[in-house]
């Protein structure tokens, strides 16, 4: 006698709730039927998969075993169904989304607010921090990250590239003079990003290349902090050149060094492979790329 797949999948169900009642009222179907259906597939498969009480239904070591197999399957099947349903593609409903602070407060901060306001119907959750949180324990849908994730089970999708550039004030200019060389960034008081211990510079004509481990009198772990340092000419920074372009622009800050730069970083937006992207997604997911191409 053959399993059905229907049977399987209530199998599961009823282990994710932890009691036959708890999956007969998402399936909708009267707790009789469905441990009628779950001796059926016990008995197709010539195992006990479950001690059943009153209260709660605790796995075998077979059970267990079934459970393993099968339940990830399960979820992609369901999940496939749910694509295709009407609700699955209105643009509307809850979608969170994980992504860095600087950028979400810098670049991407218009565009969040535009997002929200062209789609009110989408209840947008969005998590921002510097240092990267796991998509699967946050069930995100989406995440912005800078440089290429080391995961295969992830989707990515590079959105531009991010200059670093070395930049002061006037006034640090005038009292403590500029290098001429990279080598002369030591004498100069400097101001870090704590993930970078060190900076990673190229000529950009020659492509020459200097690294230093810069000695710093403030470290912060956030370039939006480091740039309000350097707006009070107490150093020199090598920060994100969307972090300080408008300050660059007005000639509040000004370029050191503007042969050089620093590292380029790619910015990605990623989601998980597994999972099946909404509407709502697919929709944020593709305003994101067009916004970042227009203004990164």
């Amino acid at each position: 006698m053959k399993s059905s797949l229907d049977d399987i999948a209530l199998f599961v169900q009823v282990v994710k709730h932890g009691n036959l009642a708890g999956a007969a009222r998402q399936a909708g179907l009267p707790p009789a039927t469905v441990t009628r259906r779950l001796q059926k597939l016990e008995h197709a498969l010539g195992v006990k998969l479950l001690h059943r009480s009153a209260r709660k239904c605790v796995l075998t070591q077979d059970g267990e075993a079934y459970f393993d197999a099968y339940a990830e399957l399960v979820d992609r099947f369901e999940a496939a169904q749910q694509q295709f349903s009407d609700e699955f593609q209105k643009l509307e409903g809850k979608l969170k989304v994980l992504a860095p602070v600087n950028i979400s407060h810098g670049v991407l901060g218009p565009m969040w607010v535009a997002f929200t306001r062209e789609y009110p119907r989408i209840e947008l959750e969005l998590h921002l921090s510097n240092h990267p949180m796991d998509m699967i324990e946050m069930q995100a849908d989406l995440a912005i990250r800078i440089g290429r994730q080391n995961d295969s089970s992830l989707y990515q999708r590079r959105l531009a590239q991010i200059e670093n550039v070395l930049v002061t004030t006037e006034a640090y200019a005038r009292q403590n003079g500029l290098p001429e060389h990279p080598a002369g960034l030591a004498e100069h008081e400097l101001i870090g990003l704590s993930m970078r211990p060190k900076w990673e510079l190229q000529h950009e004509t020659n492509g020459q290349r200097f690294t230093l481990y810069p000695r710093c009198r403030a470290q912060v772990n956030d370039p939006l902090m480091v740039k309000y340092f350097v707006r009070d000419s107490q150093g020199i920074a090598l920060a994100p050149l969307t972090e300080v372009k408008e300050e660059l622009a007005s000639g509040e800050l000004i370029r050191v060094l503007p042969e050089w730069g620093g590292e380029v970083r790619d910015i990605f937006i990623i989601w998980p492979g597994g999972k099946l992207l909404s509407q709502r997604a697919k929709c944020l997911r593709d305003y994101i790329y067009r916004y970042v191409q227009q203004h990164v």
